[in-house]
């Protein structure tokens, strides 16, 4: 079955044909990125005007790469839940639109399920049950997978998500949006041991805090007590790829040791790790040590699939329809916030 794929959550638009959930035939992305690097970050109404510009083209053009009709398409699946209320409704009208003219089957997907499915896009060996760490610029959750939409969360953050921890701190730091490669490729010159930043392992929980992280790095750069460089003499603040080494060191180290924790806890031997920041090379690189250490199995998507796209709503659609979940009608509706222990 080819299955058609629709993302417009956030910033990109994305659209994808997928065969039986595994085989993507097409991914096209128009993403906005740039357009967003000029004011810091994501503007809702600039990335809803964008992707109603965009999302015929991108439908068009996904078709014609897989080589395929609407004919051909034997399930639409849209992203309806989570995400930017505006942007949902721009692709959950597209796919309303098409269900209705080409009679074709339709399924709205949870965003966050669909990053943790862009695992069996690229893994043969990915199966149930495994815990599963989905960190991105919104989310920073861990979950334990017994089976397709039988999700338990196990914690998430009590504050700012690992990826908004990213943006704002490399904003703090004068480095671009987006913060995570932007870190990332500072890092990369720098000693992760040079600045000294704490890490909130929260002890007896599967939850994260990353806005203490973010105050000392605040501090690290102005000073202890909070004074300006100018108005204290005495400090030096440190190299920026020194601090930037030293907070990607830290946010990796809580992400891994409470992930590998909670393996343990739920008895599985595997682990899906998921979302934009699982893109990240040191995060892949600490968790993939750390897994080999405990004797567990780490899956991770290529970069390309842990950021938003088409092709996870595709094969997250996919799986819900072979299970017998259902499908939607012409009812279906974007919703800005749904926890995915929901479904």
């Amino acid at each position: 079955m080819n299955v058609l794929g629709i993302e417009t959550s956030c910033d990109e638009t994305a659209v994808a044909v997928v065969e039986s959930g595994r085989v993507i035939r097409s991914s096209v992305i128009a993403s906005q990125m740039l357009e967003h690097a000029r004011f810091g970050g994501v503007v809702p109404e600039v990335a809803s005007r964008r992707h109603v510009e965009n999302i015929n083209t991108v439908i068009r053009a996904a078709l014609s790469d897989a080589g395929v009709t609407l004919a051909d398409i034997g399930l639409i699946a849209v992203t309806n839940r989570p995400g930017l209320l505006g942007a949902l409704l721009v692709g959950v009208s597209a796919a309303k639109a098409l269900a209705m003219v080409a009679n074709i089957p339709l399924v709205g997907v949870h965003h966050i399920e669909a990053h943790l499915y862009a695992n069996f896009l690229t893994h043969v060996e990915a199966d149930f049950p495994a815990v599963a760490l989905v960190v991105s610029g919104g989310h920073t959750d861990l979950f334990h997978l017994r089976g397709h939409g039988d999700y338990r969360l196990l914690g998430r953050t009590r504050d700012d998500a690992a990826g908004e921890a990213f943006d704002k701190c490399a904003r703090l730091m004068g480095l671009p949006y987006p913060g995570g490669p932007a870190i990332q490729e500072a890092a990369k010159a720098g000693n992760p041991g040079a600045v000294k930043l704490p890490r909130a392992y929260l002890p007896g929980t599967d939850e994260f805090s990353f806005s203490g992280l973010k105050t000392a790095v605040r501090n690290a750069l102005t000073g202890s007590t909070g004074k300006s460089a100018d108005a204290d003499p005495s400090f030096v603040a440190p190299k920026i790829a020194d601090l930037a080494a030293g907070f990607q060191e830290a946010v990796v180290d809580v992400l891994v040791r409470k992930t590998v924790a909670a393996a343990r806890e739920t008895d599985v031997s595997r682990v899906f790790l998921a979302g934009g920041v699982a893109a990240n090379e040191r995060l892949r690189e600490a968790m993939g040590d750390a897994c080999d250490k405990a004797g567990l199995r780490l899956f991770y998507p290529p970069p390309v699939l842990c950021t938003d796209n088409g092709a996870m709503i595709a094969a997250t659609g996919y799986y819900h329809y072979q299970a017998g979940r259902g499908t939607d009608d012409l009812s279906l509706t974007a919703l800005p916030s749904e926890p995915l222990a929901a479904l």
